[in-house]
């Protein structure tokens, strides 16, 4: 542990009350936690009792493993899963260990004396920045310090979090009834001195940008300008929070919506629309910088279908420049007599100038040289027909440069001085350079970038583009009922014709690009056929391979389409090609960004599982792929994905990191392991894109934490948090508390003037309810919480009334999906006084929708429209509207007075059949047999929206058998049904004779 860890463990542990530690984020918080525990663990026996762990994520929970592994002092570590048996939790509870737990059973245990607060000997919470008065880790914090003084440690890494809201941190540790605030920042004097010791050597890269990609920037940053300033024209934002400062982090969003959303309901399409812009933009930016050119022009591809006329930052002069601008970086259609075709701004078609060898450059927009040198630049028509797509392959610049630092680093440890060689194997250094990556997408790509050259991973890319684009195109002439062949594609081999009448106005245009995509695509299933028939023939396959030898230079090359069509089964520039698959080796990641937007910074589970040692084992042997690009050999490489949270530093113990995207919590992570390690060699390479938002964003991320730590230093000198008389912190004020002496007696008529003492409320809770906010609530007003499992209703008020909650995202899926009206059917059975309670959330608008869009008639889309009909059928129904959580809690109070208090078992036996079938209180069962109607409901081809019609047609079930499957297709509604229905009933059943 370094110096200051310590620390912070001694001032925390000073309080018997516990408190709450804010560290910068990348800061070792599972050092900390480690630590905590080990000085729990040593204290006296009388302090005996289980420690609880709370709001732990798994990287984290791995971590705090690993930092305990050296300490072998008996200290017991359990991961209690939400599903474990009651019985083997109190076992773990007795045990005395420390226990990782999830909320909702913890609450269920100590509700039910399960375990006992004095049975605990501390709390532990490791997302502070998640609690506030209504979190389930506030109730449980309540749940123990009730009656028993026990000591509440909280941590978060997360400070701009905490400063999110009025008073955010004083209203955590109210909640979490902690009365100290320690704050850790990067700039504390004592985290500074350790972290800056010894230094590592950094170096920062600057890499430039290629034109195209400064233009999408600025065209972006522009769309996101006009954006705000058109939601400050709403005056229903702070303006000082609409920069685009603030817009290119995650963060945005939260702060946009948590204005507006009381006021939700009263905006407009436009203001709504704008929020979601905003957004998507963000994204475009950091897929900008993230991403291959072909993967980002897939994606834009992916906004323009999904968002088309609806978003406001398409209709903005700014977007077409986007979206022309990255469709340069990977193609460009050209004629056959060597004149581009484009279109202006309005899509009108223009013919520019005749392109020619010394020209060709002239009519792009300049490229540095190393964009140019990465490139392969060919045709794919013949030169007598119409158009030629010429391909770009715009490569990213810093996959360059990545090779460059491999291959200097490999020079480096190869030759070094005698001395410092010596040195390196006394530290056992194993020469590993860490390469760091925002996404498991990206560390495969950079990968295999390594082993097959940036040029392969570029083809391999626009070879899934353009069959993805075919087959799109399929579906769409599919799904018109017109023929599967579309225009161009594999009628001529790849030849598009283009005739007079194609030249007449901005549809032919857009028709001619896509036809000659489609001819492109052909040509790679046509390659691909051809491939697999002569494989295994060297000798026709050695006489088809042609090399593309545009690459690296200016002057592109111009072949015919079956020419180039067979060249792309080779590698370029004399790279070895003994295996014709090799694109296939990207496969398993390859559509991600086809359907979803989202989906490009994700790779499937099963590439995630794999990644790292797919990695591993390619990249350990250098020499494997040495000398795919260069000659010069390349050293060790890893991977690591910083999304995936999992802390590599400490396992792989490398001696150079390149850090590709650069994030503010690894860099705080790259200082403690050197902090850690002073006498292990460390250089660390910043790659950084030039003048970009890259750079704009990291020097952002710490100027905010930087103002977040301002702030809570400030509300910490400012702060009152009330403790009783022993000094423990009182906490929010509970409704079941003792009224003043003075209320007491006031009536002094009554004999001693002593008011009779009120009977405690109770609520029957079902146990899946707990992941709610409501029963922390109920328990805040003084209402004893029953956790039980039930079948028939969410909240039992009393032995008539039976509550089901909805919140409002449920409850328009309920509908959706059916579920509600079984549930409202089930309660009305049951329970004399049914009630449904639509609960809205404290932060948004009481109000489903505005009043401008309620219409007179009944839709069966409105939602309004549906609850009408949910209550003509269910006459005895009750609809409860709650504002929000308290809001509830004052309903329950009132509709429990004057009601008997509800009994747990009879509850928990609603619904439930006994062992001879029977259920008790069926109020049904006295006018229809339901038995035979749960049989009904069972049989094929009878479902939740027929049965009704099915009982209303036949009287019993010997009657549905005899009938025909003609009145059974007009009962049931559907003719597939009715078939499956009397097939069933007609089967004959087997026998053993």
């Amino acid at each position: 542990m370094l110096p200051f860890e310590e620390q912070v463990v001694a001032d925390l542990v000073e309080d018997p009350n516990g408190g709450l530690v804010v560290l910068s984020s990348g800061l070792p918080l599972a050092s900390l936690a480690a630590a905590l525990l080990l000085h729990l663990h040593h204290q006296p026996p009388s302090a005996g009792g289980c420690i609880l762990l709370l709001s732990a994520p798994d990287p984290l929970k791995a971590r705090i493993r690993r930092r305990l592994q050296p300490h072998d002092l008996g200290l017991q570590l359990h991961d209690v899963a939400p599903d474990l048996p009651a019985q083997q939790r109190a076992s773990l509870y007795a045990s005395g260990a420390a226990l990782f737990l999830s909320p909702r059973a913890l609450a269920a245990d100590l509700l039910t004396s399960r375990l006992h607060p004095s049975h605990v000997r501390a709390l532990l919470l490791l997302s502070a920045h998640r609690s506030s008065d209504t979190s389930s880790d506030a109730f449980i914090a309540r749940l123990l310090r009730h009656r028993h003084l026990l000591p509440v440690y909280a941590f978060s890494d997360r400070p701009h979090a905490m400063v999110a809201g009025f008073a955010k941190a004083e209203r955590t540790m109210k909640s979490l009834y902690v009365r100290r605030l320690h704050l850790w920042p990067r700039f504390h004097v004592l985290a500074a001195a350790d972290l800056e010791r010894t230094p590592p050597d950094v170096v920062d890269v600057r890499v430039p940008m290629t034109p195209p990609m400064r233009g999408i920037q600025s065209a972006v940053l522009a769309a996101m300008d006009a954006c705000l300033k058109e939601l400050r024209r709403t005056n229903k934002v702070d303006v000082e929070d609409l920069t685009v400062d603030k817009g290119l982090f995650k963060s945005f969003d939260e702060i946009v919506r948590r204005q507006l959303d009381p006021i939700w309901h009263t905006l407009g399409k436009k203001t709504k629309q704008l929020v979601a812009d905003l957004r998507t933009l963000r994204k475009l930016l950091d897929y900008l910088v993230r991403y291959d050119a072909v993967t980002y022009l897939k994606y834009l591809d992916t906004l323009r279908v999904s968002e088309g006329v609806r978003s406001v930052w398409i209709l903005a002069d700014s977007s077409h420049k986007i979206f022309e601008l990255a469709k340069r970086r990977v193609y460009q259609v050209v004629r056959a007599d060597g004149t581009k075709v484009s279109t202006d701004k309005k899509g009108t078609p223009t013919k520019k100038r005749k392109v020619t060898h010394d020209s060709a450059n002239k009519g792009k927009e300049p490229e540095n040289e190393d964009s140019t040198a990465g490139k392969g630049v060919a045709q794919s028509v013949d030169a007598d027909v119409g158009m030629i797509l010429e391909e770009v392959l715009e490569e990213a610049p810093k996959w360059k440069m990545l090779r460059e630092l491999l291959e200097e680093i490999a020079e480096e440890q190869m030759k070094g001085d005698g001395e410092n060689a010596q040195d390196e194997d006394k530290s056992d250094e194993n020469g590993i350079v860490l390469v760091a990556c925002k996404d498991e997408r990206s560390c495969l790509q950079l990968q295999e970038c390594i082993s097959k050259g940036p040029h392969q991973v570029m083809r391999d890319e626009w070879e899934k583009y353009l069959l993805g684009k075919a087959e799109l195109h399929g579906l769409h002439k599919k799904n018109k009922k017109r023929s599967q062949q579309p225009k161009g594609f594999g009628v001529l081999d790849g030849e598009v014709q283009m005739g007079p009448s194609e030249n007449a106005g901005p549809i032919s245009i857009s028709k001619l690009e896509t036809n000659a995509l489609l001819a492109a695509a052909s040509e790679i299933r046509h390659c691909t056929k051809e491939g697999d028939d002569v494989k295994d023939d060297s000798n026709v396959s050695g006489s088809m391979r042609q090399l593309v030898k545009g690459k690296g230079k200016k002057k592109p090359k111009k072949t015919t389409a079956k020419r180039q069509a067979n060249s792309r089964k080779t590698k370029s520039n004399g790279e070895n090609n003994n295996d014709q698959g090799t694109d296939l080796v990207a496969e398993g990641q390859s559509g991600k960004t086809d359907d979803q937007a989202d989906d490009a910074s994700k790779l499937s589970a099963a590439d995630a599982s794999m990644s790292v040692s797919t990695i591993a084992d390619a990249c350990n042997y250098s020499s494997a792929f040495g000398g795919l690009a260069t000659c010069k050999s390349l050293p060790p490489v890893q991977f690591c994905a910083l999304d995936s949270e999992q802390h590599v530093l400490d396992v792989w113990k490398p001696s150079v990191i390149i850090v590709y995207h650069p994030e503010i919590t690894f860099v705080r992570e790259i200082e403690v392991y050197k902090a850690e390690n002073p006498s292990r060699k460390l250089k660390v390479y910043f790659l950084f894109y030039e003048d970009s938002t890259e750079v704009q964003k990291f020097e952002s991320s710490i100027r905010r934490e930087n103002e977040a730590f301002e702030s809570l230093i400030r509300q910490k000198s400012l702060m009152m948090i009330p403790v009783d008389q022993d000094g423990r912190c009182t906490g929010p004020n509970l409704a079941n508390e003792p009224e003043p002496l003075l209320s007491q007696n006031s009536i002094t008529r009554k004999a001693g003037g002593k008011k009779a003492p009120e009977k405690e409320m109770q609520v029957i809770v079902d146990m899946r309810e707990f992941m709610s906010s409501l029963p922390n609530v109920l328990h805040q007003k003084g209402i004893r919480i029953v956790p039980v499992t039930l079948e028939v209703g969410d909240y039992v008020l009393s032995p008539l009334i039976c509550v089901e909650r909805k919140s409002i995202a449920d409850l328009f899926q309920s509908f959706a999906s059916g579920r509600l009206y079984n549930q409202i059917e089930t309660m009305v059975r049951y329970y004399k006084i049914p009630v449904l309670l639509i609960e809205f959330s404290q932060d948004k608008s009481f109000s489903f929708q505005s009043a401008s869009e309620i219409g007179d008639d009944v839709s069966p889309t409105n939602i309004i429209s549906k609850l009408s009909l949910l209550v003509l059928h269910f006459p005895r129904l009750r609809i409860v509207w709650s504002r929000s959580l308290h809001a509830t809690a004052d309903i329950f109070i009132s509709l429990k007075t004057n009601q008997d208090e509800p009994d747990e078992n009879k509850a928990m036996r609603v619904g439930v059949p006994s062992e001879d079938g029977v259920v008790e209180n069926d109020v049904r069962a006295e006018n229809y047999n339901t038995s035979a109607i749960e049989f009904l409901r069972r049989l094929p081809g009878v479902t939740d929206s027929n049965y009704r019609a099915i009982m209303d047609g036949c009287n019993s079930l010997a009657e549905l058998a005899l009938l025909p499957v003609e009145r059974l297709a007009e009962l049931m509604g559907t003719q597939k049904g009715a078939r499956t229905l009397k097939e069933f009933l007609d089967a004959k059943c087997p026998t053993m004779l």
